[in-house]
């Protein structure tokens, strides 16, 4: 059916279950569109259906606003006591990478990588101590959103460099 000159180039696309980073959880939100836009509810502060329902031992400290141009990476970096939840617009589309270096974590070394928003509502929820980041390969500026759970003033805040996820991380994966 397909020429040996091609059948040498072909390869298979993974769709196994990839790597997971014990703590770090996903969820789906309801996310709403019509002919004149979308609706998406990213948190309630307090019950039904709250963050405190999704993450019951989070409270939420500070909510904040980033942007990344084209072409930047924000990562590594992690923290030894604040925790974080990223929620990237379903309109807008990053590369997330998460690296677990807790000395006694039962993934320790794993690395998650996953893109937020791209037409989905969802929240990631980042434990204390997983090296986080982001990267923005595409053409427009591109947003996240986090809610903390500590005040932030750069003192709970560890660098890693972002070559730590390997080559070729940050990049669009050719499918």
């Amino acid at each position: 059916m397909i020429s040996q000159e091609y059948q040498k180039k072909a390869t298979k696309q993974d769709y196994s279950k990839k790597t997971e980073i014990d703590g770090v959880k996903i969820i789906d939100l309801p996310y709403f569109i019509d002919d004149g836009g979308g609706f998406c509810e990213l948190a309630r502060l307090v019950s039904p259906a709250g963050i405190k329902d999704y993450f019951p031992e989070f409270e939420t400290k500070q909510v904040n606003w980033s942007y990344l141009e084209p072409g930047v990476i924000k990562a590594g970096h992690l923290h030894e006591s604040q925790e974080d939840i990223w929620f990237v617009p379903p309109t807008d589309r990053l590369i997330v990478g998460l690296l677990d270096v807790r000395e006694k974590s039962k993934t320790l070394g794993n690395k998650m990588r996953l893109v937020l928003g791209a037409c989905k509502a969802r929240l990631l929820y980042v434990p204390r101590g997983v090296v986080h980041g982001c990267a923005n390969p595409y053409n427009r500026p591109m947003t996240v959103i986090y809610l903390v759970n500590q005040y932030w003033d750069g003192s709970d805040e560890l660098r890693i460099p972002d070559q730590e996820f390997g080559e070729g991380f940050w990049e669009i994966q050719k499918g």
